[in-house]
């Protein structure tokens, strides 16, 4: 299936977990488990010019970290490659690396349009999306996943959601693409930046567009609502709109090529989900932990603190490791097996605390809706060639998965 190069624990001295080749190309599960055990705040030190880093790999410690925005700020960026270079421009005015009151009427703002009630319709748009998409791939017999079914799913549901034209979409879906990862490994800094400048840029224009227009989208929302009673600015409306498209595309989209690919290495597991026998509910969590599509989230530390006995300064970058937390044996039976009857199942893939993922619940049926088709809809899949992984140090994932459906 897929074959990475096992990293034991003696290289971990020699490793940069910046490196978006390494979390593409190598399999870090002996690593993760001996920082867990050995390390849990380990120092991943500076190279050249880019200062070190805090990495956080315990459950505990990666959840207590989420859970304190007062000792560690999402303000500085929230991902390595922004904090690694010297913080976020965004800062305040972005819901995710927004904190404290503001960071709550923001979110209160946008849960408006995030809540289980008002996305009833867009639901159930996925549930059709993803069944036509499944039945237009079984009828070409062999597809790439990843392209063919996952591509048009999230990203279909936030566009919807943001009132983005149908024909924009490709463009838009090229673009998020780029902007956290790539499907090659000699993409550049820069390859990255122009696609999150052209995303931003793209926002700005169909904002102004939509001001007093009478829409009823998220952008609308946002150009027609008040935080603290001033109107968002252009910036705010921008950059929000830019962290939905890429928090609500990228991530479930992975998610759901995981898991398939998933199923296909554990056929146990989708003969269990042919059969029924494996709750739907329970399963969605299951891959939302296997396949952790974000990898880490990063805060700074406000002042000089201890995490786990480990003296932390004011100033330092910590980041905390969804991919070895939701593997962490204290907290999880045999982290290391796909079981979609896991229960309970605390995973961390949505963060924790204040800035759990405002998309949680439409990631969820999304995830939902691809597995209920696969079990209605699929007999039977097989890989049809090797699949390609994206190469980030961010997101965790395949960028192809070709297939053949019956």
């Amino acid at each position: 299936m897929t074959t990475r190069r096992k990293v034991s624990p003696e290289e971990l001295d020699g490793l940069d977990l910046a490196d978006p080749k390494l979390h593409a190309e190598c399999d870090l599960t002996d690593a993760w488990r001996h920082l867990r055990q050995h390390r849990p705040v380990y120092w991943n030190p500076e190279t050249g010019e880019t200062p070190g880093f805090w990495v956080l790999s315990r459950y505990a410690d990666v959840a207590s970290v989420y859970r304190d925005s007062a000792r560690f700020i999402s303000e500085g960026g929230n991902v390595l490659e922004t904090l690694l270079a010297g913080g976020d421009s965004a800062a305040g005015k972005m819901l995710a690396i927004t904190d404290g009151p503001r960071h709550g009427d923001l979110r209160k703002l946008l849960m408006r349009a995030f809540s289980p009630r008002a996305l009833v319709p867009i639901v159930a748009s996925v549930r059709r999306t993803v069944n036509r998409l499944l039945r237009q791939a079984l009828e070409q017999g062999t597809c790439d996943f990843a392209a063919d079914v996952a591509a048009g799913i999230p990203l279909g549901a936030i566009c919807d959601l943001l009132g983005v034209p149908d024909s924009d979409r490709a463009h838009v879906l090229a673009l998020t693409s780029s902007a956290l990862g790539s499907e090659h490994a000699d993409a550049t800094a820069a390859d990255a930046w122009t696609a999150k400048s052209e995303i931003l840029l793209y926002f700005a224009d169909l904002a102004r567009q939509r001001r007093d227009t009478g829409h009823s989208d998220v952008i609308s929302l946002l150009t027609t609502s008040e935080v603290d009673g001033v109107p968002l600015d252009d910036d705010e409306i921008m950059l929000n709109c830019y962290s939905l498209i890429l928090g609500g595309d990228e991530t479930a989209r992975l998610s759901m090529v995981g898991a398939v690919l998933a199923l296909l290495e554990h056929p146990d597991q989708w003969q269990a989900l042919k059969r029924g026998e494996a709750d739907l509910d329970r399963a969605v969590e299951e891959m939302l932990r296997w396949t952790t599509p974000a990898l880490h989230s990063g805060r700074t530390a406000t002042t000089d603190t201890e995490i786990a006995g480990q003296p932390v300064r004011a100033g330092d970058i910590v980041t905390v490791w969804n991919i070895s937390a939701n593997r962490d044996e204290q907290v999880f039976c045999d982290p290391t097996e796909l079981r979609l009857d896991r229960t309970p199942n605390k995973h961390l893939t949505f963060a924790y605390g204040p800035h759990f993922c405002l998309g949680a619940y439409l990631a969820r049926a999304e995830i939902a809706a691809v597995l209920s088709g696969l079990r209605e809809l699929v007999a039977d899949m097989t890989l049809a060639g090797p699949s390609r992984p994206i190469y980030s140090n961010f997101l965790n994932g395949m960028s192809t998965l070709p297939l053949t459906l019956r």
